[in-house]
């Protein structure tokens, strides 16, 4: 089970960083760039983007904690 888990935990860091890359390349403002904090709200594409991250944060940690879990077997 844990080489299943170690593969699991390989794509899913991938997509991650790949999600948080996209998003950050959204970003037109920023600390460096002078911009201003203003609320936005996330919709269509973005907002999905953003419940996609969450759920692939949840799924790492759980990956993670299956992992370390089973890796004493």
């Amino acid at each position: 089970m844990r080489p299943y888990l170690n593969v699991a935990e390989i794509i899913v860091s991938v997509l991650l960083i790949v999600t948080v890359l996209l998003q950050v390349r959204g970003m037109t403002t920023g600390v460096f760039t002078g911009g201003q904090a203003t609320f936005r709200v996330r919709r269509g594409l973005e907002r999905t983007l953003f419940q996609f991250t969450i759920l692939l944060v949840v799924l790492f940690i759980l990956i993670s904690v299956l992992s370390v879990r089973f890796g004493s077997l």
